[in-house]
């Protein structure tokens, strides 16, 4: 696996509280956009990323319509502890919360 600078960003945002999301709409069309935390305008993410960060099971879905969040699993939620100094990252999909 190798992660580029964008996908190791994504991975820090959402260990800080950033919201990746997909929103889709009735005709089935998705928009990603990462959220950040200080309510700064939301940024589109390409699909491949997305993807990525998927196949390599670093973030996982919680299946909802019409939007989407993408929470770190536990892979995810080690990996991002590596990259930030943050004492206590957001909530993944296994444990909700991991002290660091």
């Amino acid at each position: 696996m190798r992660l580029s600078a964008l996908h190791k960003r994504i991975l820090y945002e959402l260990a800080c509280g950033s919201r990746l999301q997909d929103h889709r709409n009735l005709d089935g069309d998705k928009v990603y956009q990462l959220h950040p935390l200080d309510h700064a305008p939301a940024e589109i993410v390409v699909e491949a990323t997305v993807e990525y960060l998927k196949r390599h099971k670093l973030i996982e879905s919680n299946m909802k319509f019409p939007s989407a969040t993408y929470l770190l699993t536990d892979k995810g939620a080690a990996l991002a502890a590596s990259l930030t100094a943050t004492r206590t990252l957001s909530i993944h999909s296994r444990n909700y919360t991991v002290a660091v």
